[in-house]
């Protein structure tokens, strides 16, 4: 059975991803900053804990109830004031009121919708909050109809509302989750080719300024990949953490994802993308430093 990762393992690994990502960001040319998103689906604070003392200032949760607890969990409040969290997981309409209450919300990566763009934007405006909520349009960039986003030749249509309609919205760019499976030897990940020809687009058709519209792509094992090609914004979760573990309800123990040998890290990656994968399958699902400072501070986009 594979064990918790320790705070200082965290560290350790945090500070290893960070230095991949700054490698990955001289491979590709332009001057522009890749901000990482730490994703603590399932982590404990301490972990959390551990990661911002380590710098890192953006959190990833892809449910509801859990982004909800951590939000506004006592102690992250207190000694995490500058934690910035996005909400990367499939959102229902009718659970939006609990996101947009959540402290330190930062970001909405996955708007797919129109409606959910509007539910969004009279949210945050019942708030009354100074800034505007961040989002971005989710794509389906792989046509897979258990995915959910929007499809290619909509993002456009929901980019326009969102910065037409939406008035309490910030929109921020583009995102998607790109094949676990796809073997790199075999040339460039079509999904993240995909999204940025849906990026060169949209820019085009809106008259945006393409710097300033980001690009969401890149998980545990293929995040250089994606800032190679152009990625903006990366969510890492089990290269930082170590494999997830999920409560196992019968038992009320902590079942990890893999209870056979210890996995490698590419093992870990391939589950984290197999798990962001299927939680964008189904609507339940909800129910239930110095180089990080730096990356933080001089991204473009990371404005309070």
């Amino acid at each position: 059975m594979k064990r918790m990762m320790s705070e200082s393992e965290v560290l350790k690994s945090l500070r290893n991803v960070l230095s991949r990502v700054s490698q990955a960001m001289e491979k590709r040319p332009g001057n522009q900053v890749t901000r990482l998103v730490a994703v603590s689906k399932t982590k404990p604070v301490p972990l959390i804990q551990q990661a911002y003392s380590g710098g890192q200032r953006h959190f990833g949760e892809n449910y509801v109830q859990e982004l909800e607890e951590k939000g506004h969990d006592a102690t992250l409040l207190e000694q995490c004031a500058e934690i910035k969290w996005h909400f990367i997981g499939h959102l229902q309409r009718n659970k939006v009121n609990k996101v947009t209450a959540t402290p330190n919300l930062y970001m909405v990566e996955t708007v797919d919708s129109a409606k959910l763009a509007t539910a969004l934007n009279k949210s945050w405006e019942k708030l009354q909050q100074e800034n505007k909520l961040n989002v971005m349009v989710q794509v389906n960039t792989s046509g897979e109809e258990q995915k959910h986003g929007v499809p290619p030749s909509e993002v456009e249509s929901v980019v326009d509302h969102v910065k037409t309609k939406c008035p309490a919205l910030k929109f921020n760019g583009l995102m998607t989750i790109g094949a676990f499976d796809h073997d790199l030897t075999q040339g460039p990940n079509p999904d993240f080719i995909k999204l940025k020809e849906c990026h060169t687009s949209v820019c085009s058709s809106l008259g945006l300024n393409p710097e300033e519209v980001e690009i969401s792509m890149g998980m545990s094992n293929d995040f250089e990949h994606a800032i190679e090609l152009g990625s903006t914004n990366v969510r890492v979760g089990s290269t930082i953490f170590g494999a997830r573990t999920y409560v196992n309800k019968a038992t009320n123990n902590p079942t990890p994802e893999t209870s056979t040998t210890t996995p490698s890290i590419t093992n870990d990656s391939t589950n984290e993308q197999l798990n962001d994968r299927n939680d964008t399958k189904t609507n339940t699902s909800q129910s239930i430093d110095n180089i990080a400072e730096t990356l933080q501070t001089v991204h473009v986009k990371d404005k309070e």
